[in-house]
């Protein structure tokens, strides 16, 4: 029976071969693409190099048209070749035409050809080319054969990164991973950093590829698993291990993976093909990576990372190389770059020390989001391609208004953005001045300033801030941190230090807001196509009396003697606030009959998000000691619109007159019943929407702790009246072509009002 390794460990012996001579990089290049024909018994062989704009481009070739190279061009995710390098997935045709991505090109010559592998050149996760072979005849090649052009791939990534190729590349083309480079993302919180790379869980960079010693390499891998098998079962056996910071579940999951005979032996037989110990672990973490990458699940996506990480562990074990030995020199203004990370690891870096956060996942209501717009951090996030590119201690900018990551930057940004930085703490400042100062408008109307917390973190900002109160308590914060669901009694002692270090300023909780998108690795619920309408927040919780109970006791509890705000999210019908106010009744009468004492004064309110609720505002407004508004929901829900999907998230102007017209009718019906209404989404965070919902008549908004200071230092400057009027006029009639956004930016400029 024929040995199937033979064939890669052939091919691997002779690359490390050409890749010792010294040979240009064309030269090396053609020969290599020689060598791998030769041994696959391949009519052609062809790479492809990804360019900085995105261009796959023919850099080498066997068989097909040598005119072609430098000339043959595909776009990532057009033909064959650039679905391998989107996707970062192989494909194997016995008949190439017939497929619905193939994309001819003339100048190749290839059309006489019908079996086709591809395979992408990756780094890291990250795809930088393809390589294929071609025969005439049609077939599908073996697994072998497979496994041997991935490994090759390898070898070929190597040459990409270190830039060998950059002599054959024209001027400016060139993906060169230690230039200056911009990548667009999504602004997930606001704020500007200027600091240095610190990779989440640094990459080890893997240069020794090809082995002298399969049994030796064998071996080292063996030893490496023990001793990694043996630090998680240690983590895992601490008691402090919440205290740590650690998740358990994670770590649960990283014992699960170290055990998989299934990713021991795709390792072990990449070295038995003529890889190191260590570059088996990369070639298996990319293909791996590359498959899991595609995952829409968002409670899979969350947990993506938990692989990753195990396979960096495992690196470090090889290498010998010490991720405390570099915990001395965490720099003083870092940019930490994650793919993804949980809100717990980001809690574990020196918060001091933090200027910012690049994500290559997540979204914008991604718990680690959350906690990080609490830390007063910008955040960039679905930065594609970040970590890769990155080195840690790479020069960075962040600009988390723009949503951009200019990475090693030139002199000249790098000086435009440090006065940029200055200019806006000069405005903090001046904003810090209005701290004590009451936030009464031009014409006497008094307006309360809160702020949106979910964390103990946040609350050293309630003084900071100027903040009246917390408007927005996200319990499920709590949860969503935690490695198991919490019990009444850590409920309890935690919503008591929140009251506790908000002394006299009031605290309105949100009860658990849980589901959709806000994943909790514990409790998950099943797949649904809308999770945002599904079974989530207050329909979990009173399918789920039980867990619902337990926060009413902990929250009646914690507030005993004190006064307790509390809100249901995601309020659809008036009966299912009627709901909870029984279980509330049964709570109190448990606690009052076990003798504890109960909260001094009770407000129970609804949070407003789902517009089914505008045909009850009446009916509502009896019901509740107050509402509050939940813009971001109630807006995506009125308007149809995905707030997450770029395609139409700008489509709608959350200060068009429909909109407004919602928001104006729910204050109406607060003041005819008397019922306060606050608003508390993050249409209350910009100056020039929090100026709108004043005109329309709100008297309270919540916002994020850093939105208070421009938000009274606008309506310090602000005529309450005189808005209103003109805001009446614009809503109601029907002459005006002019948008309330562009009438709210003049009138802000005729009257003086900074913005």
């Amino acid at each position: 029976m024929r040995d199937l390794s033979a064939g890669p460990r052939v091919l691997l012996k002779r690359l490390r071969e050409l890749m010792a001579e010294p040979l240009e990089p064309q030269e090396r290049l053609d020969r290599i693409v020689r060598q791998i024909a030769s041994n696959m018994v391949a009519e052609v062989c062809s790479v492809y190099v990804l360019r900085s704009d995105g261009v796959l481009e023919l850099y080498a070739t066997e068989g097909l048209n040598p005119d072609a190279v430098h000339l043959a061009q595909l776009k990532m995710g057009q033909g064959l070749v650039g679905t391998i390098a989107a996707s970062a997935q192989s494909l194997n045709l016995s008949d190439a035409q017939a497929h619905p991505a193939f994309r001819y090109l003339p100048e190749t010559g290839e059309e006489i050809y019908h079996s086709f592998l591809g395979v992408p050149i990756l780094r890291a996760g990250r795809s930088l080319g393809v390589l294929v072979v071609q025969n005439k005849a049609q077939r599908n090649y073996r697994e072998d054969e497979l496994e041997a052009l991935e490994t090759t791939a390898m070898v070929l990534a190597e040459m990409i990164a270190t830039g060998e190729l950059k002599k054959i590349t024209r001027p400016g083309l060139e993906l060169d991973l230690t230039r200056a480079v911009t990548i667009d993302g999504d602004s997930y919180s606001e704020g500007i950093g200027l600091g240095y790379v610190v990779l989440h869980e640094p990459r080890i960079v893997v240069t020794n590829l090809l082995n002298e010693d399969a049994d030796a390499e064998i071996k080292r891998l063996g030893e490496a698993l023990g001793s990694l098998r043996i630090s998680i079962d240690d983590m895992l056996s601490r008691r402090e291990i919440s205290m740590e910071g650690e998740h358990r579940e994670v770590l649960e999951t990283y014992r699960m993976f170290a055990h998989d005979q299934g990713w021991v032996r795709r390792m072990e037989e990449a070295i038995h093909n003529g890889l190191t110990a260590e570059a088996a672990v990369e070639k298996v973490q990319s293909d791996t990576k590359a498959r899991m990458i595609r995952l829409t699940d968002p409670y899979l996506r969350e947990r993506m990372h938990d692989f990753d990480d195990l396979a960096n562990r495992l690196l470090r074990q090889l290498t010998g190389f010490s991720a405390s030995s570099g915990a001395d020199g965490f720099p003083a203004d870092a940019i930490i770059f994650a793919r993804a990370m949980g809100a717990a690891e980001l809690l574990d870096y020196p918060r001091a020390n933090i200027r910012g956060l690049v994500l290559e996942e997540g979204a914008v209501t991604s718990h680690v989001v959350i906690v990080a717009r609490a830390m007063g951090i910008a955040v960039v996030g679905q930065a594609a391609g970040a970590v890769a590119l990155s080195e840690n201690g790479d020069a960075v900018i962040i600009d988390g208004d723009d949503g951009k990551v200019h990475l090693r930057p030139v002199a000249d940004l790098q000086k435009a953005y440090e006065e940029k930085v200055k200019l806006r703490a000069k405005r903090q400042e001046q904003f810090r001045a209005l701290r004590d100062v009451e936030p009464v408008t031009k014409d006497g109307k008094r307006i309360k300033l809160q702020m949106n917390a979910g964390l103990l973190v946040d609350l050293p900002q309630l003084a900071e801030s100027g903040a009246e109160g917390i408007g927005l308590f996200r319990t499920e914060l709590q949860f969503m941190i935690a490695s198991t669901m919490p019990k009444g009694e850590e409920q309890e002692n935690f919503y008591r230090s929140v009251l506790k270090q908000a002394g006299t300023r009031p605290v309105t909780f949100r009860t658990l807001d849980i589901g959709g998108d806000k994943v909790v690795s514990y409790f998950r619920g099943h797949e649904e196509e809308n999770p945002a309408l599904g079974w989530r927040a207050i329909r979990l919780s009173l399918d789920r009396p039980g867990l619902l109970r337990t926060q009413l006791r902990a929250l009646l509890k914690a507030a005993a003697g004190a006064e307790l705000k509390m809100m249901l999210p995601m309020v659809t019908e008036v009966s299912e606030i009627r709901a909870v106010r029984e279980l509330m009744q049964k709570e109190v009468q448990h606690i009052s009959k076990f003798g504890h004492q109960l909260p001094k004064k009770l407000q129970f309110g609804a949070m407003l998000e789902v517009p089914a609720l505008m045909w009850q505002l009446d009916e509502l407004m009896e019901e509740v000691d107050f509402v509050s508004v939940g813009s971001n929901d109630l807006f995506q829900f009125s308007m149809a619109v995905d707030r997450g999907n770029a395609r139409v998230s700008d489509r709608f102007d959350i200060l068009g007159r429909p909109f407004l017209k919602i928001l104006r009718d729910i204050v109406q019906a607060g003041d005819r019943h008397q019922t306060p209404v606050t608003l508390c989404g993050e249409m209350a965070g910009k100056a020039l929407s929090a100026m709108a919902l004043l005109g329309l008549g709100y008297r309270s908004i919540s916002m994020s702790p850093t939105a208070i200071g421009p938000a009274k230092a606008m309506l310090l400057a602000l005529d309450v009246d005189k808005l209103n009027a003109g805001m009446t006029a614009i809503l109601d009639g029907s002459g005006s072509t002019e948008s309330v956004r562009a009438f709210l930016g003049r009138f802000a400029e005729e009257n003086g009002i900074p913005l």
